[in-house]
């Protein structure tokens, strides 16, 4: 689906960011843009310095441009030489190879444009630390890279935000710093001189909104759970030496209060004990989450992890992934950490002497697939805030302008409000870029992606057929489900009617989600699809079905604990685990199907061996209401044993894993 332009921005580099060596010392430069400083009349942020870890900036900022290159979207082939061979023998192509060549040939060309309307790397030059900011070409993964001021030596800083480039040739740069050289780092606007450039990035809705979506999610409340570097090691490891051929390829972490969290790799089975601090969650949680590959990024880092900490937002949403880089100089007694857990961990683990700051810190976030499309588009919908916010959020921007970065809690009682609408009100700032969260620390900072802000309307919808689609949910009953079907091995797929007003008809389409949650395919008989089915995106009936699929599901879920909630539910099916010290896991699946109980469970196996054949049982009632009291009567009795809800456990999935600890 293409995107009309949300703004053009227009850069001016002085010089080319470059990596110099002269046998005695490395200087990296990097060029900063200097249009948006000249225009507004201030200095351009500047800093300069002696790194005092050379191999520390190194890896880090090989893994920043790592990400910001990466596109783990699908690549087709180019049959270029196959023609050719038909060609010479004689022979003619089929329709099914021209159309191959053609999809080719639009995907590059979008991987083009995609290239050329993203932003450049953002800079950041504050007080205690600086910061990089990147997004990668497939628009699914955000680096944020915190440099601290104990870094450098002769730190020499001018705050500010500012792009800066990176020429083909800079990354190869980096690449060949070396630790026993002193490096000198130079970031500035300057002068002109030779390597001088201009241009004009045109920047699309769709991309402005998939940056400042992700950052608005690190506002919303996570489960956080922390691992220690071995446990990211054994994570890369078997993503390198595996590669799954089916779904789900997850990575499931399984959370109890008390315990040090538990890793499962799915589909493989294998299940990594973290070495990290125990949970300090109320409640136990399975949470899985989906585009693991994206983190063999971070393998250039590992020699440097102190401390890995993963923020889980909830299926369909963004994760984040926080490094602690280093070991700077011991804290003072009785300071305060810089590195304290996010301001959405109720419950954070507090040493008895507070450990020394890191040098740097990396938070990769990830959306929940890395497809970043439409399939996603119905959990991003919960990331925008009530148009209440706006007001209060002007109010909190001008006070961290004041005041400079605060958490959630003293921003509140700065805004005279309660932590729900200060955390509205600066989600709002971030879908506006004026501000950013700061996830490893769980300060928001002021930070400008552009001179202006984002108009609201650009995050809220960043195409005219998202804008049709949310006139269809603004309609009350305009969109409703019609059936949902659950189909074994594939997914769900939902049916439902759309009642275009303007068009005066009344549309169905449906769509299948596959056992990721992804869609998988989709229909509709309305003219947009009959003219290009999903080569232009999917039309505005599917986009509004998708919606209120995703809010209706959240709904039934906010509702399940109350007696009213539960009277609605005629249908449903969860799956339990419980998992012994040896890493044996025992699956329970109990179902609710109108006047039927369904039960299937497995006991625990020995962690090699074949896995245990399920066994069934099915309960018949005379009353609904009697199966349903049997259905919630069973889940709280499993819960009493030690069991915890898996969610959308795959049915079938092998209930014996193989268990690996460093």
């Amino acid at each position: 689906m293409t995107t009309a332009a949300a703004r053009t921005v227009a850069l001016r580099y002085a010089r080319s960011s470059d990596v110099a060596f002269d046998g005695a010392r490395s200087d990296v430069r990097l060029a900063l843009d200097g249009a948006r400083a000249t225009s507004a009349g201030t200095a351009p942020p500047a800093l300069s310095g002696l790194v005092k870890d050379p191999a520390l900036l190194r890896d880090a900022l090989a893994t920043l441009l790592a990400v910001k290159d990466s596109d783990l979207r699908y690549q087709g082939k180019d049959r270029s030489a196959y023609f050719a061979y038909l060609l010479a023998k004689g022979k003619r192509a089929g329709a099914g190879v021209w159309e191959a060549q053609k999809a080719f040939i639009d995907r590059e060309l979008a991987g083009e444009t995609a290239a050329a309307t993203g932003l450049d790397p953002l800079l950041t030059v504050d007080a205690d630390e600086a910061s990089f900011e990147v997004f990668s070409r497939d628009e699914s993964a955000y680096a944020r890279l915190s440099l601290g001021a104990p870094l450098f030596d002769d730190r020499r800083a001018t705050h500010g935000t500012a792009f800066f480039q990176v020429p083909a040739t800079f990354a190869e740069g980096i690449g060949r710093l070396r630790s026993y050289l002193p490096v000198h780092f130079d970031a500035a606007a300057g002068a002109a001189g030779e390597g001088a450039s201009e241009r004009t990035a045109a920047v699309t809705e769709g991309w402005l909104k998939s940056f400042l979506q992700v950052q608005s999610a690190a506002t919303l409340p996570a489960t956080i759970c922390e691992i220690a570097p071995v446990d990211l090691y054994n994570i890369l490891y078997v993503l390198t030496v595996r590669r799954a051929k089916k779904a789900p390829r997850a990575l499931r972490f399984e959370l109890l209060p008390g315990q040090r969290p538990r890793i499962v790799l799915e589909p493989f089975g294998v299940v990594l004990e973290a070495h990290g601090a125990p949970y300090t969650g109320r409640t136990p949680a399975v949470i899985r989450t989906y585009g693991r590959q994206r983190l063999l990024a971070l393998h250039r880092l590992l020699s440097h992890v102190r401390r890995a900490r993963i923020a889980l937002l909830g299926p369909g949403l963004p994760m984040f992934w926080i490094l602690d880089l280093g070991v700077g100089a011991p804290a003072r007694a009785g300071a305060s950490s810089t590195t304290g857990a996010p301001a959405n961990d109720a419950a954070s683990h507090t040493p008895s002497a507070a450990p020394p700051p890191p040098l740097a810190t990396l938070t990769l976030g990830l959306t929940g697939w890395t497809d970043s499309s439409w399939s996603s588009a119905a959990a991003f919908d919960r990331l925008v805030p009530a148009a209440g916010a706006s007001a209060l959020a002007e109010k909190a921007v001008r006070a961290l302008e004041t005041s400079g970065p605060k958490p959630l809690s003293a921003l509140a009682t700065t805004l005279a409000t309660t932590p729900e609408n200060a955390r509205a009100a600066l989600q709002r700032a971030c879908l506006r870029g004026e501000v950013v969260l700061d996830v490893a620390t769980g300060s928001f900072r002021r930070r400008a992606l552009f001179a202006a802000p984002v108009d609201d309307e650009v995050t809220r919808a960043a195409s005219p057929r998202e804008a049709r689609a949310l006139r269809l949910l603004e309609a009350k009953g305009a969109v409703a489900i019609t059936k949902e079907h659950t189909i074994a091995g594939t997914g769900l797929e939902v049916r439902g009617e759309a009642k275009d007003t303007e068009a005066r008809r009344t549309y169905a389409p449906r769509f299948t989600l596959d056992l990721e949650g992804r869609v998988t395919d989709a229909w509709c008989n309305c003219p947009t699809f009959a003219r290009s089915g999903l080569r232009e995106g999917p039309c505005e009936h599917m986009l509004a079905l998708r919606t209120v699929h995703a809010r209706e599901k959240a709904a039934a879920e906010a509702m399940r604990d109350t007696p009213e909630g539960r009277a609605k539910i005629r249908a449903e099916t969860r799956t339990l685990v419980r998992r012994d010290a040896r890493g044996a896991e025992e699956t329970f699946r109990v179902s609710l199907d109108g006047k039927r109980v369904r039960l299937a469970w497995t006991v625990a196996a020995k962690v090699t061996g074949s896995a245990p054949a399920p066994r069934h049982q099915a309960l018949d009632f005379d009353q609904e209401s009697d199966a349903r009291d049997e259905y919630f009567g069973r889940l709280a009795a499993l819960a009493q044993r030690g069991f915890i809800d898996a969610g959308d456990l795959p049915e079938g999935e092998v209930s014996s894993s193989s268990s690996a600890t460093a």
